[in-house]
């Protein structure tokens, strides 16, 4: 694990102290999700629940109890059972919850009915996540009214609920020396991914080849996907959320491929456009250069002061400098900015945060102004622009999509782009793609 526990101990502490005392926050783990009939999908915890306990099984629930004598962090999850790990393996039980997973108390998650609404007596205020699972909100309502219902006998409930994502979620946005070191190992698989798909392809591959080299590389490495890729050859390439990745790969046509790793729980995010035959065409080189061009604007801007917005202002301004260069747009820059003629071409902001999720949490706004960035947030920058075939568009730019992202830490004194050895100049790239096969 790359997260030492001693840094889940301190999130803890944390998150507990901007609850004070008399609360109780309340988290639950992912449940496991049936793929068909007995099957499941691969188990994958919950982020928020993993970024307080570090703890990887289902069917458990964490209290954090700030002030309690016996202990602050009490785990609930399953016992050991012989028959059952023979089944689908080993559980951590109660001893391995405070053994290797620091809980200062651990019950079985089969006693929750009857311990946990004694945990949360006369604590004033619960701190959980409401509407993200239906059955978990029922049986903490349940455990709510259980005190309601024992009131006369002296025991008191909580009558105040808040949002627990409101601390936590801006606790997860600032990221630690580990969780950049996570993320650092998730883009150096992701960029060796990427230069795989880069050397083998060739036309006549279908989109699903070349997704193959990607989870390969991402396999061997102990990595997960961190989201479902996107290998868009041709027309596809202009589809957003293009994921069906079944269509056979032409000469002269570009490939747009998003794909990221997942590694100890932290994601990279990456997305580059190449030829499929090696060499970009005239027109395809005119418009990967104007996107090219935007993603360095926009990265220059990513830096301790400027605001969110700053970084797609750039890539926009240049974005439609370049259109209206190209014969696309016709008209005055800030005209067609304020008018919104551009999302024809580009209908997407540049960035979105990252960690454990692809699209991470954290505010972009604080009271109704955009954000400023501080170090330690790290973003994605990726502009784009897509080109469908119509009959107002010249034809040697008819289905050219191009996207460009790459992932970027702010530092101190500036970023740091921890995706930069992915190739994305046309020099790097013309000089990389089809090298398997020469």
């Amino acid at each position: 694990m790359t997260i030492p526990i001693k840094e889940f101990e301190a999130r803890r502490r944390q998150l507990m102290r901007m609850m004070g005392e008399g609360a109780i926050a309340i988290i639950s783990a992912a449940p496991v999700r049936v793929r068909n009939r007995d099957a499941d999908y691969r188990y994958r915890q919950d982020s928020d629940f993993w970024y307080l306990t570090g703890f990887p099984e289902p069917e458990a629930v964490a209290a954090l109890i700030p002030g309690r004598p016996q202990g602050e962090y009490v785990l609930f999850c399953r016992e050991r059972d012989p028959d059952m790990e023979t089944w689908n393996g080993r559980r951590a039980g109660q001893q391995g919850a405070v053994e290797r997973y620091g809980a200062d108390d651990s019950f079985p998650i089969a006693d929750i009915d009857d311990i946990l609404p004694g945990l949360m007596e006369n604590r004033e205020r619960v701190y959980c996540t409401l509407g993200k699972d239906d059955d978990f909100d029922r049986r903490l309502m349940n455990w709510v009214n259980a005190l309601r219902a024992r009131v006369r006998s002296g025991q008191a409930a909580p009558h105040d609920f808040f949002s627990l994502e409101y601390h936590l979620h801006e606790m997860r946005l600032f990221k630690s020396k580990a969780e950049l070191e996570a993320m650092r190992e998730a883009a150096d698989i992701a960029i060796n991914g990427h230069r795989r798909m880069m050397a083998v392809c060739q036309p006549g591959m279908y989109e699903y080849e070349i997704e193959a080299e990607f989870i390969y590389t991402a396999r061997r490495r102990n990595a997960e996907l961190a989201y479902q890729s996107i290998v868009g050859g041709g027309a596809n390439g202009c589809i957003l959320h293009y994921v069906d990745n079944q269509d056979r790969l032409r000469d002269g046509e570009l490939i747009l491929i998003d794909a990221g790793a997942e590694y100890d729980y932290y994601a990279s995010d990456i997305t580059r456009t190449f030829p499929v035959s090696g060499r970009f065409s005239e027109a395809q080189r005119e418009v990967y250069e104007v996107v090219l061009a935007a993603q360095e604007a926009a990265i220059n801007k990513v830096m301790p002061g400027n605001s969110w917005d700053d970084p797609h202002s750039a890539a926009l301004s240049e974005l439609v400098a370049g259109l209206i260069e190209l014969g696309l747009l016709k008209g005055k820059k800030a005209d067609l900015i304020r008018e919104g003629a551009y999302r024809r071409f580009y209908m997407h902001r540049t960035g979105h945060w990252l960690g454990l999720d692809v699209h991470d949490v954290g505010e972009y706004k604080i009271d109704g102004e955009w954000r400023q960035f501080e170090p330690g947030m790290v973003t994605t920058v990726e502009p784009g622009l897509y080109i469908s075939a119509a009959d107002d568009i010249p034809e040697r730019f008819h289905n050219i999509g191009v996207r460009i992202e790459d992932d970027v830490v702010v530092t101190r004194d500036g970023h740091r782009v921890l995706t930069e050895a992915a190739p994305k100049s046309v020099e790097a790239i013309e000089a990389l793609v089809g090298t398997e096969s020469r």
